[in-house]
């Protein structure tokens, strides 16, 4: 039996398993290029190369892979944009010209997005320009502010939880009925469902018809604010912001000292890999409460992936050379780890510590 088929027979992939995925590929898909015409092409292009990959992903495997897969078929398209974009000059230019209502929409678009960064804080909107358009990270931030980089980050999260709302707001030409609504949206925005039970988003939305019809967009991209923290990781001052990002919001649970140490040491070495090797990933640090309490850690990138991942996570295997633990003693700290690599297309690394867990 070639290896393909051991594989293969290990994970025992359906195309029903596949098609599960579905939802869950559309927004990611959704979340990174919003309503491009092409967003069901990709959807269907990520779908269809995990089918045929199928077969040698191990069991457990296939959503982390799917992840990955999504991420590298939307950066694909983004680069054959730019690629075209930046040859467009040597070519003649075929394409039919945009109706007139096109720049009529974009001018609407940009008039709502000034609207609503104006109704922003000076402070909520200079830290927001300086991290998304200037690409300062956290740390530098939170240097400025007097603060934390987990704080700074989870007060970045707000923002943008703010920002969709009074866009769509300015967007509809939405004056908010009563003083409840910006709260509920808010509340749908930020994807807090503790907030949306406190505020009784659910019956607000049943009798108010333009929070309503304001809902879906925001349910669609809003994200935890609470319980979930996205970091950006291109330089070494991005390790230490994530470690620490992650040991802060680690600490709102039963952790102790050690196993907060354990957390931040985990995240430094999945983030001193993207570093090395990929150049630029991100690291999402999320609060469990089911199945029990815990913090899971996802770490991803669009590197060049690792071409053995089973020698990878082999005792004493250093593909730099260091003094880091590395995959395998990250995997030994954490209680639940997972990886998936393709070459040429990223890693990703799912690891999970529980509260009060019992360890070998």
């Amino acid at each position: 039996m070639s290896a393909t088929e051991r594989a293969g027979s290990r994970s025992g992939h359906s195309a029903e398993d596949v098609a599960d995925l579905i939802p869950m590929v559309r927004r990611i898909v959704h979340a990174r290029v919003g309503s491009h015409p092409a967003a069901e092409d990709l959807v269907q292009e990520t779908l269809t190369r995990v089918l045929a990959a199928s077969p040698t992903i191990e069991p457990g495997m296939l959503e982390p892979y799917a992840i990955v897969t999504a991420r590298n078929v939307v950066a694909s398209m983004w680069r054959d944009v730019d690629r075209k974009h930046r040859n467009q000059h040597r070519v003649v230019d075929l394409s039919t010209p945009d109706p007139p209502e096109t720049q009529v929409l974009l001018d609407e678009e940009q008039s709502a997005m000034a609207t609503a960064l104006a109704r922003l804080t000076e402070r909520e909107r200079r830290t927001l320009l300086d991290h998304e358009v200037k690409g300062t990270d956290t740390r530098t931030l939170a240097a400025r502010e007097g603060s934390t980089a987990g704080a700074v980050a989870a007060q970045l999260n707000r923002t943008r939880a703010r920002l969709r709302v009074e866009y769509l707001l300015a967007a509809a030409q939405i004056d908010p009925p009563t003083e409840q609504c910006r709260a509920v949206l808010m509340a749908l925005s930020s994807g807090d469902k503790r907030r949306q039970r406190e505020v009784h988003a659910a019956q607000h939305l049943l009798e108010c018809e333009p929070c309503a019809g304001l809902s879906q967009p925001l349910l669609e991209r809003g994200q935890p604010r609470d319980d979930r923290l996205t970091i950006p990781v291109t330089t070494d001052p991005d390790i230490v912001t994530a470690r620490g990002a992650a040991r802060e919001l680690a600490s709102r649970l039963a952790f102790g000292p050690t196993d907060l140490t354990v957390i931040a040491t985990a995240v430094s070495e999945v983030c001193r890999n993207i570093v090395r090797f990929a150049g630029t990933g991100e690291v999402v640090v999320n609060l469990l409460e089911v199945p029990r309490r815990g913090i899971q850690i996802v770490a991803r990138d669009g590197g060049p992936g690792i071409p053995d991942v089973e020698r990878a996570l082999d005792d004493g295997f250093s593909t730099y050379g260091g003094l880091g633990l590395g995959l395998p003693g990250v995997r030994r700290l954490m209680d639940e780890f997972a990886i998936a690599s393709e070459p040429g297309h990223g890693t990703t690394v799912t690891m999970t510590k529980w509260e009060k867990a019992d360890h070998e």
